[in-house]
C-alpha cells in the first residue's frame, strides 16, 4: 500500500491517504468495541497484537526505503515505551467500559491535560485566548459524562488513567524527537518491539493464558480474523496519519480530524445503540466548539511566529 501511495500523483497521493486514515481511525474504534463487545477478547493481549503487527508493517516500510531506521538506546527510550503501553492500554479498556461517546470525549480531555504538564513542569506558556477554549471542552465532556445513562465508575477510572498517561506520552514524545532527532516512523520503530516485550512479561501478570478468556483459550475463527484485523487497522491509522501531516498541513489534519470525531460518535449510537438524551448532545457541541476554537487560535498563532520570522532582517 505504501509503495502504490509513493507512486501516485501528488492529488490522488493525498486524497488516497486522507481516506485511509479516516477509514482506518473510525474503524479501529468500532473493531475494538466489536472485539470486546461480542468476544471478550483479553485487553492486554489486543493490545500486544496491535504492537507487533505495527512494528512489522514498520520492518515491512523501511525495507521498501520509505524510512531510514535510526539507532537508539534502550536506555533513553524505556519510560516512553513504558508510557506507550499504559497509553494504549487504559484507552483500550475505557472503550470496552464506556459508551463510544463517552470515550470519545474523554479523549479530548488530552488537551488540557497536556497545556497543564507543559505549564508546570517545562514552564512553557500559553495564551489567554487558548486557556479559555478549554472551558467549553471540559464543560462538554462533563456534561456528557453527567447524563450519560451508562457512566461507571470503572469506566471512569480506566478513561481518567487514559487521559493522564496519554498525555505524559505525546509530551515524551514530542522532546524525545527533538532530543533524538528522529521522525516519529523512526521512533515508533524502535518503540513498537519494546513495548510489545514489556507487554509480553505483564500479560500474565493480569490475563489468563488459558481456558475461557484467556490468550490460549478456544478462540474461534472470527475472533481470531477480527483481531489480526484490529492490528492492521492499527498500524494503517499510524502509517496514514504519517502520510497527511507529510503531504498536507496542520490545517489539513486537524479539521480532518474533527469530522472523523463527529463521525465516530454518531456511529457508536447507531452500531451500539448508545443512548443519547439532549444534555448529552448539548455536551457534545459545546466540547467540539471547544475543538474548534482551540484549533483556530493555535493555528493562528503558528501563523504569526512565521510572519515575524520571516520578517526578522
Amino acid at each position: 500500500m505504501a509503495q502504490q501511495l509513493f507512486g501516485l500523483p501528488a492529488n490522488r497521493r493525498i486524497i488516497t491517504g486522507l481516506l485511509v486514515n479516516l477509514f482506518s481511525s473510525i474503524c479501529i474504534v468500532f473493531i475494538n468495541k466489536w472485539i470486546y463487545v461480542h468476544y471478550g477478547f483479553p485487553n492486554m493481549t489486543l493490545t500486544l497484537v496491535h504492537f507487533v503487527v505495527t512494528w512489522l508493517g514498520l520492518y515491512i516500510c523501511q525495507k521498501m526505503d520509505i524510512f531510514c531506521p535510526k539507532s537508539l538506546p534502550v536506555r533513553r527510550i524505556m519510560w516512553l515505551a513504558l508510557s506507550f503501553c499504559g497509553f494504549v492500554a487504559f484507552t483500550n479498556l475505557s472503550l470496552q467500559n464506556n459508551s463510544i461517546g463517552t470515550y470519545q470525549l474523554a479523549k479530548v480531555m488530552t488537551t488540557p491535560v497536556i497545556i497543564l504538564i507543559q505549564t508546570t513542569y517545562y514552564k512553557k506558556t500559553f495564551s489567554t485566548k487558548i486557556k479559555l477554549t478549554l472551558v467549553p471542552i471540559t464543560l462538554g465532556v462533563i456534561l456528557n459524562s453527567y447524563y450519560d445513562v451508562r457512566f461507571n465508575l470503572l469506566g471512569t477510572v480506566f478513561a481518567t488513567l487514559g487521559v493522564l498517561v496519554t498525555s505524559l506520552y505525546q509530551v515524551w514524545v514530542g522532546a524525545k524527537q527533538h532530543e533524538l532527532q528522529v521522525n516519529s516512523m523512526q521512533l515508533l520503530y524502535y518503540q513498537a518491539p519494546l513495548s510489545s516485550a514489556i507487554l509480553l512479561g505483564i500479560i500474565p501478570l493480569f490475563e489468563p493464558l488459558a481456558g475461557d478468556g484467556g490468550i490460549f483459550g478456544p478462540w474461534s475463527l472470527p475472533a481470531l480474523v477480527a483481531v489480526l484485523f484490529s492490528g492492521v487497522v492499527a498500524f494503517l491509522v499510524n502509517l496514514s496519519i504519517y502520510w497527511i501531516i507529510g503531504n498536507t498541513s496542520a490545517v489539513t489534519y486537524n479539521m480532518f480530524g474533527h469530522f472523523k470525531f463527529c463521525i465516530t460518535l454518531i456511529g457508536g449510537y447507531l452500531l451500539f445503540h448508545d443512548p443519547l438524551s439532549l444534555n448529552q448532545a448539548l455536551g457534545i457541541l459545546c466540547t467540539l466548539a471547544g475543538i474548534l476554537s482551540y484549533t483556530h487560535f493555535k493555528l493562528l498563532e503558528q501563523e504569526e511566529g512565521k510572519s515575524r520570522l520571516a520578517q526578522k532582517p
